[in-house]
């Protein structure tokens, strides 16, 4: 476990800033890694600002990009600090992980991490409030309560607000993070409620509040000009023509930080507007050095991977008995191939960041997933330190992963430096964005099981093959070794081989999850057939009694698994194999999620009618509205990759989509008329929630397509008509 810095009690301290009574709660917590938290340590800095007019203003630190994560922290505070929610305001807080702790949007982690700690934090400037008042009054702090803002000594009546108390609790030692009492969960009343998003009015009016939206006096733009095959880079550039427009300032070359260091792979024209700065690109002539990267091909990659999934795996990954053996003295064995695409991120918001280069200081404004990444990479390609750089965080129009690589920070800092003095926007247009992505890789898999007179699984196989180097997994190019149902079978065999690409790979929401629900769960729906089940009983026979077993970075709880089977079943009214049904199940980022999808074909188009979602993520749901918002767009969202015909096609190393002509998104006439959640509650802490609801709804569409056309669809995106 990593060792969290050490801070002291007294520094979590009051300060005095202009505008009020300021609480500054700098809480160092390390949350032990168990069954439901991620195991590394986590350090996590809680912001309060107790204004004059006894509102409390609230620092929302990780990156908002739609899940709900910059009300849902300040929730947890306020819950504690015993607020009433009209009450609070929230502000985004800078990126700067020393004073606030880790800062990022991704992997559904911010509900496991932040769970106690924020309630902590809350809970202790309640404390120190609590201390103010009993030493005014001279009475047992015991004697006092709290509501609405307020400290109350119910003996003699009397009442002060939390304004009038700041500067008094500024004097109290700070509490022990770890011994500072909770509310408990009967208690709560914001826990538990519906809150809007902070941001929703401004939004439906237009406010300036994406990184998209940034504009700075002064401030001047750029357009991006990337080598067409990935990985190529920059050999000569004639730019005589594009300095000779007026209005042009600058053609910078750059290194995105996806090429090595010493090589430049992008090119910045900068001008007075960024419609000058594109259009200038017409006249830019630049060789590139792209011979070796451009040979890569999606129909070499399907050549290839043909080939390698017919031969024996590079790598074993795991082993378990005698999978062949067992193969062969099966009652029954199903084979099956299955397969999917590279696939991009498609924000509805392009790539931009906008950057100041002043005094030897770097002023950055970016709509990031992962700033402290961004911060890093910028300073070392920027020749600064990581101190020299400020990072404003914007709001995001659309992350899924995509905003956790951080090029257009890289690429801004450097162009910005170059520039000294002038705040440079840079911004992609939507080809970019879709041509210089960080796709989810492809991947294809030939699975065998065995089953025994009895329907059970005893032997299961598959060979993955993505795309590697090195005998390693590219980002989002690997399989868990615990894929279910590996670890709860007897005779295993799961073996992986990687090819190469040029392509750049990244994690799309859900990642390696979205792919593997669909093909693990599609294969076992052929299994339960072939042994005369449904899928839901044989993923309840194979899962068996209540227990943990190995599931990744945390363990799989089976019972928590059959729970949500159960639920959805239920709700679903699921009486066993019927047509126009399909079933799917799959654990991910710590959420169990199974879901119903129900079809019909109509002059040979599908058409998905209603979807029932049952997902486990604890013991709370901390904020119910944007809990469903999240489910209910994660369906959506997997329904478009598997109906869609999303699939990036590359050809002689590049990428041929230009725009969502080329990569449709859901329309709303394509949603299910009802998509039906319900959350199974149980005690274990809860977790995040924008991720795990979409991985099952591949699979329960591609099986509720086979109970219609009697075909299986064992290839990505789903054939439909």
């Amino acid at each position: 476990m990593t060792k969290a810095p050490a801070l002291d009690r007294r520094s979590f301290m009051v300060a005095s800033l202009a505008g009020g009574a300021v609480l500054t709660l700098d809480a160092t917590i390390v949350i032990a890694a168990g069954p439901t938290a991620p195991a590394s340590s986590n350090t996590l800095n809680a912001f309060v600002r107790i204004n004059p007019d006894n509102t409390v203003t609230i620092g929302a630190k990780n990156p908002e990009i739609g899940q709900g994560v910059k009300v849902m922290l300040p929730m947890l505070i306020a819950e504690e600090l015993d607020l009433a929610w009209e009450q609070v305001r929230i502000e985004q807080t800078d990126a700067n992980e020393k004073i606030y702790g880790v800062q990022s949007a991704g992997g559904s982690t911010s509900t496991p991490r932040n769970w106690l700690p924020m309630r902590q934090a809350g809970a202790a400037a309640r404390a120190m409030l609590v201390a103010a008042a009993a030493k005014t009054w001279g009475v047992d702090a015991a004697t006092l309560s709290t509501a609405r803002g307020a400290v109350l000594h119910k003996a003699s009546g009397k009442s002060l607000t939390y304004a009038s108390l700041a500067k008094g609790a500024a004097e109290q030692t700070p509490p022990d993070l770890a011994k500072v009492p909770l509310k408990d969960a009967s208690a709560f009343t914001i826990i538990g409620k519906s809150k809007p998003g902070v941001d929703v009015p401004g939004i439906v009016k237009g406010a300036p509040l994406f990184g998209i939206d940034t504009r700075l006096p002064g401030m001047v733009h750029a357009a991006v000009v990337k080598c067409p095959a990935h990985g190529g880079t920059i050999a000569s550039i004639d730019d005589a023509a594009v300095k000779a427009i007026p209005g042009v300032i600058a053609v910078i070359p750059v290194n995105s930080g996806y090429v090595a260091d010493g090589k430049t792979d992008t090119v910045l024209i900068v001008a007075d507007s960024w419609w000058k700065a594109s259009k200038a690109r017409e006249k830019l002539v630049v060789k590139w050095d792209d011979v070796a990267v451009s040979g890569f091909s999606s129909v070499g990659y399907e050549r290839d991977a043909a080939a390698l999934v017919g031969a024996v795996p590079q790598i074993s990954l795991f082993k378990a008995g005698d999978a062949d053996g067992a193969l062969a003295s099966s009652s029954r064995v199903v084979k099956a191939d299955y397969e999917y695409p590279f696939l991009a991120h498609a924000t509805l918001e392009p790539q931009n960041c906008t950057a100041l280069f002043k005094d030897g200081k770097l002023e950055i404004w970016a709509p990031s997933q992962a700033p402290a990444g961004g911060r890093a990479e910028t300073a070392r390609l920027c020749g600064l330190t990581p101190d020299d750089l400020t990072i404003h965080l914007t709001r995001i129009g659309g992350g899924f992963g995509r905003r956790l690589l951080n090029d257009y920070m890289v690429i801004a800092g450097q162009v910005a430096k170059a520039l000294p003095g002038k705040p440079v926007k840079v911004l992609y247009d939507r080809t970019d964005d879709f041509r210089h992505d960080f796709y989810r890789p492809a991947g294809w898999h030939r699975f065998s099981a065995g089953i025994d007179e009895t329907g059970a699984i005893v032997a299961f196989k598959d060979h993955f093959v993505s795309f590697g180097k090195d005998g390693k997994g590219l980002r989002a190019a690997e399989m868990q070794a615990t894929e279910f149902p590996g670890p709860v079978v007897p005779n295993v065999d799961l073996g992986v081989s990687y090819m190469a690409t040029n392509l750049a790979t990244g994690w799309l929401r859900a990642p390696t999850s979205n792919a593997m629900a669909f093909v693990f769960q599609s294969f076992l729906d052929e299994v339960a057939e072939a042994a005369g089940l449904d899928l839901p009983e044989l993923m309840r026979r194979t899962l068996g009694a209540p227990r943990e077993i190995p599931g990744g970075r945390v363990a799989l709880n089976t019972g928590r698994a059959r729970g949500v089977i159960d639920a959805v079943c239920k709700a679903a009214g699921w009486t066993g194999r019927q047509k126009g049904r399909g079933f799917g199940f799959y654990f991910s980022h710590l959420g169990y999620f199974a879901e119903v999808v129900d079809v019909t074909l109509s002059e040979g188009t599908v058409r998905v009618d209603k979807v029932w979602v049952a997902g486990d993520v604890g013991s709370h749901i901390i904020n119910p509205l944007n809990a469903m918002n999240q489910v209910q767009g994660s369906v959506i969202e997997g329904l478009g990759q598997a109906m869609l015909g999303q699939k990036i096609v590359q050809e002689n190393g590049k990428v041929t989509a230009e725009n969502f002509g080329d990569f449709a998104l859901m329309r709303i006439d394509g949603v299910p008329g009802e998509i039906a959640v319900e959350f199974v509650k149980t005690e274990f802490p809860p977790t995040g929630l924008g991720e795990p609801a979409l991985p099952p709804v591949i699979p329960a569409l591609a099986n509720a397509i086979y109970s219609v056309t009697g075909k299986r669809h064992r290839r990505l995106p789903l054939e439909l008509i």
